[in-house]
């Protein structure tokens, strides 16, 4: 297992757990830096699909709150995980523009 597979990993734990425990002080700021970090691990092949998850993400995560009794615990890891995938998402769209513009 590579170190972008645990990277990857850990940010997905750190997204649930700040989706579930609502006293993680600092968790918008944990979960923007290893979703940078993660998204400079995503390959080539997989850029697009990042991408697309990461809006499919903003755009469910509002509307699951409705379900009874689990509702609101599935939004909220919804949204974390959406935070994580949209920090991501900067760090792939910067590394293609870099691989574009390179001499």
């Amino acid at each position: 297992m590579g170190v972008g597979k645990i990277v990857q990993i850990v940010a997905v734990l750190a997204a649930v757990v700040a989706g579930l425990w609502s006293g993680f002080p600092e968790a918008a700021m944990v979960i923007a830096i290893l979703g940078a970090v993660a998204g400079w691990f995503v390959s080539a092949e997989d850029r697009q699909r990042v991408l697309i998850a990461a809006i499919a993400l903003s755009v469910v995560s509002g509307g699951l709150g409705a379900i009874p009794a689990v509702g609101e615990y599935i939004s909220s890891i919804m949204g974390s995980l959406g935070s994580l995938y949209a920090a991501g998402s900067v760090t792939i769209i910067l590394v293609a523009l870099y691989e574009k513009l390179k001499p």
